[in-house]
């Protein structure tokens, strides 16, 4: 690591989504983001980092099987509140409620195809705690 590098941090995500409206309302309404439109994409805020979700255009949007993005929450019963309500609002899970090594998790697909991971560490054995940030 160089003097430059130890001060990056991350700044945005971009992505590429079929369905632009339904996918902004997804992160607004869903995951607690604020947008601002613009022509063909729409800038999403969250704390820390910025989220880019561009209008596919010529092209279908097919993500990799296993690609994701993933928001973590303080409490396993956050995460069980959260899928109770994807699931009773009609949300696709892809992968249903489970508690794997490193901590409580779901998945489940946001409009335009991108796969979401809502997960917590606080059930996850300390060791694996440690190695995360």
């Amino acid at each position: 690591m160089n003097p430059i590098t130890t001060t990056m941090k991350l700044n945005h995500l971009s992505f590429p989504s079929n369905d632009l409206a339904a996918s902004t309302r997804f992160f607004e309404e869903r995951l607690g983001c604020t947008s601002t439109s613009y022509p063909g994409f729409n800038i999403l805020k969250r704390p820390g980092f910025d989220i880019v979700l561009e209008q596919a255009q010529g092209f279908q949007v097919d993500w990799p099987h296993n690609f994701h993005i993933g928001f973590e929450l303080p409490t396993v019963e956050d995460v069980r509140s959260l899928y109770e309500r994807f699931k009773a609002d009609g949300i696709e899970i892809q992968v249903e409620l489970v508690r794997s090594p490193r901590g409580t998790r779901f998945f489940c697909i946001a409009p335009g195809g991108l796969l979401v991971e809502i997960n917590t560490r606080a059930d996850a054995p300390e060791a694996v705690r440690a190695t995360m940030t």
